[in-house]
């Protein structure tokens, strides 16, 4: 923020910022830098505390990407149709702009097995693609307009997660688990009803 303020009042700045434009960075530093990371690492916590088998395999140290595939930190990519194309009998006229529906993408059957579940297993042994080359596994978009901030994001959830998994034992009411089909309204798919829990410290690694 201070560097734009200051390239703003910089008559001689190189590039020539407008307060629009300063609001639409941080309008996007907010909704895609910080609201987008916090529901992946809420939804993967969720589905780890309503599967505790795989929260306790998860310990052993297993990769958790399983939950950006079923719970993709934005439902959606757009694109901005450059030429006149044709797309399964589809005519997408130049200037046309495309919502790719990344959720759905996702959760296809022919890419895979039981994809409603939540099955961590399913990329051991395999090296995800994270940049989405292959079109199947696609949390931060593809190409040239991918998100820019993946890697941070990805090792954001990693420490986050991480932390989370080994520092706590969380608990819920008995019988209680959340709905992970039920999304709210938002740009991140929120939750429509959070589950309730509560952290019980398992290890402090800042105890000597």
């Amino acid at each position: 923020m201070d560097i734009l303020l200051e390239t703003y009042k910089d008559a001689d700045a190189e590039v020539k910022l407008t307060r629009d434009q300063i609001k639409n960075f941080v309008m996007e530093l907010f909704m895609a830098g910080v609201d987008t990371t916090v529901a992946a690492i809420r939804w993967a916590m969720e589905e780890l505390i309503n599967h505790p088998n795989i929260f306790k395999i998860l310990r052993e140290e297993i990769d958790s990407v399983e939950s950006l595939r079923l719970h993709p930190p934005s439902h959606f990519l757009r694109r901005l149709s450059n030429k006149d194309s044709k797309i399964n009998n589809f005519d997408i006229q130049k200037g046309t702009r495309v919502f790719i529906n990344v959720y759905m993408l996702m959760r296809d059957p022919n890419c895979y097995k039981e994809p409603e579940k939540f099955v961590p297993e399913l990329f051991l042994g395999n090296c995800t693609e994270m940049k989405g080359r292959d079109f199947h596994y696609l949390p931060f978009g593809s190409g040239r307009r991918g998100c820019p901030g993946a890697s941070l994001a990805t090792s954001l959830l990693h420490a986050t997660i991480g932390a989370l998994v080994q520092c706590f034992d969380w608990k819920v009411k008995d019988g209680e688990k959340a709905d992970t089909e039920a999304t709210g309204i938002g740009y991140s798919g929120a939750f429509a009803s959070p589950l309730p829990c509560y952290p019980i410290t398992r290890f402090d690694p800042f105890q000597e």
